[in-house]
């Protein structure tokens, strides 16, 4: 099917000539006033808002409302923000930049705003048609850049998303020139053991010219790698596992990812660094040419693995969790006796957040576990990666 047959209207970011009407409309909203009124004082509300009516179209949004607020959010829940591998970007070409995901929210944010403070134009951002609970958060999230991830949907319905999805980002890249971000799987790793799911790949590669590698060259995939010091979210993973070990069939509630939602955005993060690292299409010379997709996707999220891998900023909290999870001192060189101290203390106090009132000492010390795990497999991950094992 011809790109200029294909309909983006329902997933793409609105259009300039959307954007007035659709802003008017998010303005009204009893939940996005709610939501306005939680993360600022109530008094500044309304001057915001009548600001935001001003605004004729995304980059003025962008610029003047979202980046703004961006770094408020950094100034007061982040050490700071910092970005490496900027070498890698030609300013002739569109990227789409395919990451791990730590936060729901700030993943995609903090690394737009890690590349305009560098003068390199946002991104188009991927996001899942589950997390857009009100319809107030989808108008918010397309006058923001944001294209729709269709989820959830049945068999014929999920292939035809697909392409759709592809073709559109084909579409962004090669014909609006913008970048796109997208995460390398449906879902956060709740472990933080990181690994690309194959099926996206083949995804990106339903729409585009020749064969499966050079539909995948023409998208310059880069892999960036993202590493926060301090999960906010960490003790509701452990919780999930836990609650997952108790009934296998547990699943989280809307207001369950919500609260997430709301956790990663306004708790402490401490650093945040980004790494840009080479696009992958020079490593795609090494696949060769093959007629199995499953084969080529899978070398693909290989390639992707090893370079988030090996570029994670490693921390203190790091090596204290290897060290812990191990009941090893491998690392103690890393970090000082006081600084594990501090870490211990750390993660006691964001278990004793859990709020279930039924935990045994038992119970508790299987979360206290997941939390060393999470915090150990990006340092597991990248010895791995450098030196081919963990020892």
């Amino acid at each position: 099917m011809a790109k200029d047959t294909i309909d983006f209207s329902d997933i793409a970011p609105y259009s300039e000539a959307q954007f007035q009407e659709k802003m008017k409309s998010l303005v009204k909203e009893p939940g996005f006033l709610h939501a306005v009124g939680y993360t600022m004082p109530k008094e500044d509300v309304p001057f915001l808002i009548e600001e935001m009516l001003k605004i004729k179209n995304t980059h003025d949004f962008q610029t003047e409302v979202m980046l703004p607020f961006l770094e408020l959010i950094a100034k007061t829940t982040t050490s700071g923000i910092s970005l490496g591998g900027i070498k890698y970007l030609n300013p002739n070409l569109s990227y789409t930049y395919i990451t791990n995901h730590r936060d729901i929210v700030l993943d995609a944010s903090f690394l737009n705003l890690a590349l305009y403070r560098r003068g390199v134009p946002t991104t188009e951002v991927a996001i899942g048609n589950n997390l857009l609970v009100y319809d107030w958060i989808e108008d918010l999230v397309r006058l923001n850049k944001s294209f729709i991830v269709k989820r959830n949907t049945g068999v014929r319905e999920a292939l035809t998303a697909a392409r759709q999805l592809s073709a559109y980002i084909h579409h962004t890249i090669l014909e609006k020139r913008e970048s796109v971000w997208i995460a390398q799987r449906e879902g956060r790793a709740k472990d933080s053991s990181d690994t690309t799911q194959e099926s996206l790949i083949k995804m990106m590669a339903l729409d585009g010219e020749g064969t499966f590698i050079e539909r995948i060259k023409e998208i310059n995939l880069m892999p960036v790698s993202i590493s926060y010091e301090y999960d906010p979210n960490d003790y509701l993973k452990a919780r999930e596992f836990l609650l997952k070990r108790r009934d296998p069939d547990y699943k989280k509630s809307q207001r369950d990812d919500l609260f997430s939602m709301e956790t990663g955005l306004m708790q402490f993060k401490g650093k945040v660094h980004f790494q840009l690292t080479p696009r992958v299409n020079s490593r795609l010379e090494q696949i060769g040419e093959t007629k199995d997709k499953n084969t080529a996707a899978k070398w693909i999220g290989r390639i992707i693995d090893q370079a988030i891998h090996r570029s994670y900023e490693i921390f203190d909290i790091n090596y204290v969790a290897y060290d812990l999870l191990y009941d090893g001192n491998r690392f103690e060189a890393r970090y000082t006796p006081e600084k594990k101290e501090e870490v211990k203390e750390y993660f006691n106090s964001q278990l004793d957040k859990v709020d279930l009132t039924d935990v045994t000492y038992e119970e508790r010390d299987f979360m206290l576990r997941t939390m060393y795990v999470m915090y150990a497999n990006p340092l597991k991950n990248k010895l791995k990666t450098i030196i081919g094992h963990e020892d």
